[in-house]
């Protein structure tokens, strides 16, 4: 599922400012704190990456799901 996100553009007289503000959903899964560094990376024109350098430990630890015999049936 995706957050639909507005880019802002603020016009100055000598300079510009573009923002994107995560809503506070995707903020607080991926445990963004205030003032934290991040980079961008333009992949292509419609891929835009985000990386942390510092981002926080995982907390889970993702397990393989055992397959039950009922969905192994034909």
């Amino acid at each position: 599922m995706g957050f639909p996100t507005k880019v802002q553009l603020i016009k100055r007289q000598t300079s510009e400012q573009w923002y994107i503000n995560f809503p506070s959903a995707v903020a607080q899964a991926m445990e963004f704190g205030r003032g934290e560094t991040v980079e961008w990376f333009i992949e292509d024109k419609e891929t835009l990456v985000l990386q942390r350098p510092e981002a926080p430990a995982r907390k889970l630890k993702k397990k393989p799901r055992a397959r039950s015999s009922a969905s192994s049936r034909p």
